[in-house]
């Protein structure tokens, strides 16, 4: 590639290459004009894969044009060899179909959501034998395989075309005529039957709340990038990483006209990904195979979980509390032994932030408390900072030789020694950090995540649960986001939505 934009040949001319394709991309007024750009260019690929012993497969080549005009020229080029040569000139197609999407000239893809909704309706239509109002598979069962079978197919590709300033009306209709289909097999309901009822029955929200929660969840994953990732040379100077920009196709070239002009996937992403204040870490150091703490100290990283039955609840509670006092008063009779109840408290009227809440107990005398203000962060993400919170401090401690940590939250004891990206992995990484240098600077620690059903109101982590609940933060103008709060609050905010959507009387 470093020496194709080396030839002054193909100045003006952009190669793309993935695997085995490549595609070659000119722009200029005349359509003329970029075919002539194209032969010269084609040419010189020839010559450098000809002196690498490599040779281009001619009758695979295709070409197509973007034109923003009213015209239909759609000019034929001329390559040069076999067999598009003289009165044979490769013909430029209608659509272009390249990695599964469907580009037209004017890119409105129509054509795109044409064959993926028509191709998810025909899958719904034979999915009809499985199972009708009166036999074969029950509701729940058709709605499941409609979710898994059927919407990732109409909704591949769909950032190319669902956007804010998106003129996608006539797509919308295509994938709500699939979606009724599918509701009415479903539900088993009549023909004659209204659209939003039939969704609503069978669980089903309409398509342009469903793309526009998948598009926001989607924004933020742009988080997860590595700072040099290829994708970030084309955003804002708030998201380009270490990256240099585009020279010409990057957001931060763009003039505040052009910027206000324009629209696409790429701008909401840009924008929406500014809510997200958590720092994620797609290349630690610490989540490389090896060097993971669970594949290096498993045997020193124990879980006492517990799981409770409907049938027999009651019997198993007291039961899990029997066991839980007799394993306080085991480790407290060792001074060495830190155990610490950790909490937290997530306000349901959403005024107020999340707090993390840790007390560290020794020798059955209380050594330390504290709570962290987290923002606003789910409960598993508070639950982890107030986790993190006691392992580090209880590390810190010459004479500690073992950890127990009581939780309510066993999901988030496992997130903590998992450095990988997910929300809240800063704590998990410090947690990790933490804990390689304990067990590495002393032989025979161990830590123990115990898990305490919250019903249970049990000693050390009710002190801990009332200790988180006794502080008020309201959220304030810019609070601490995690990663899975704005995802949750994405799927909130569309299911309000369809809420306010099933008031409606058109619906």
């Amino acid at each position: 590639m470093r020496l194709f934009e080396l030839d002054p040949l193909t100045r003006g001319c952009f190669l793309l290459s993935y695997v085995n394709d490549g595609t070659l991309v000119v722009q200029s007024k005349s359509l003329l004009d970029n075919c002539e750009a194209l032969k010269r260019a084609y040419g010189v690929i020839f010559e450098l894969f000809k002196k690498f012993g490599l040779a281009l497969e001619h009758d695979k080549s295709e070409v197509f044009h973007f034109d923003r005009s009213h015209s239909k020229d759609n000019p034929p080029v001329d390559l040069g060899y076999a067999p598009y040569t003289g009165a044979t000139p490769l013909k430029p197609k209608l659509y272009w179909r390249y990695l599964g999407f469907y580009f037209d000239r004017k890119l409105t893809f129509t054509e795109h959501v044409r064959y993926y909704s028509t191709k998810a309706l025909s899958t719904v239509k034979a999915m009809k034998m499985l199972g009708s109002s009166t036999r074969g598979l029950r509701p729940v069962q058709k709605r499941v395989l409609y979710r898994a079978c059927v919407l990732p197919i109409v909704t591949y590709g769909f950032h190319l075309w669902y956007f804010a300033a998106a003129c996608c009306k006539g797509a919308l209709h295509h994938l709500s005529t699939m979606q009724r289909s599918a509701a009415l097999w479903i539900t088993g309901a009549f023909r004659t039957s209204p659209t939003g009822g039939v969704e609503a029955l069978a669980g089903l929200p309409p398509l342009n709340l469903l793309l526009h929660r998948l598009s926001e969840r989607a924004d933020y994953r742009f988080a997860t990038l590595t700072l040099t990732h290829p994708v970030r040379a084309f955003l804002s100077r708030f998201n380009c990483g270490t990256i240099a920009p585009h020279p010409s196709l990057s957001i931060q070239t763009m003039s505040e006209p052009e910027i206000f002009r324009t629209s696409g996937t790429l701008f909401e992403s840009d924008t929406n990904v500014l809510a997200l204040t958590e720092t994620l870490l797609p290349m630690n150091p610490l989540s490389r195979p090896g060097v993971r703490l669970m594949d290096r100290f498993a045997d020193q990283v124990h879980f006492n979980d517990c799981k409770i039955s409907r049938g027999d609840a009651d019997k198993e509670l007291k039961q899990r509390t029997k066991h839980l006092d007799k394993l306080r008063d085991k480790i407290s009779e060792n001074i060495g032994t830190y155990y610490a109840g950790t909490d937290a408290s997530l306000p349901l009227s959403g005024w107020y932030q999340a707090i993390a809440a840790s007390i560290l107990f020794s020798g059955g005398v209380e050594r330390w408390r504290a709570r962290h203000v987290a923002g606003k962060v789910t409960a598993p993400d508070a639950e982890l900072y107030a986790i993190r919170s006691a392992i580090v401090n209880a590390t810190l401690r010459d004479d500690c030789t073992d950890i127990y940590i009581f939780t309510d939250s066993m999901a988030s004891a496992h997130r903590a020694v998992d450095p990988s990206i997910h929300s809240g992995q800063g704590h998990s990484v410090a947690v990790c950090e933490a804990l390689q240098t304990w067990f590495t600077h002393k032989d025979g620690q161990s830590i123990t995540f115990v898990y305490i059903p919250s019903r249970l109101q049990w000693d050390l982590h009710y002190k801990a649960h009332e200790y988180a609940t006794e502080l008020k933060v309201a959220l304030g103008h810019r609070p601490a986001t995690s990663f899975d709060s704005l995802h949750m609050q994405a799927a909130l905010s569309r299911g309000t939505s369809w809420n306010v959507l099933l008031q409606d009387p058109e619906y």
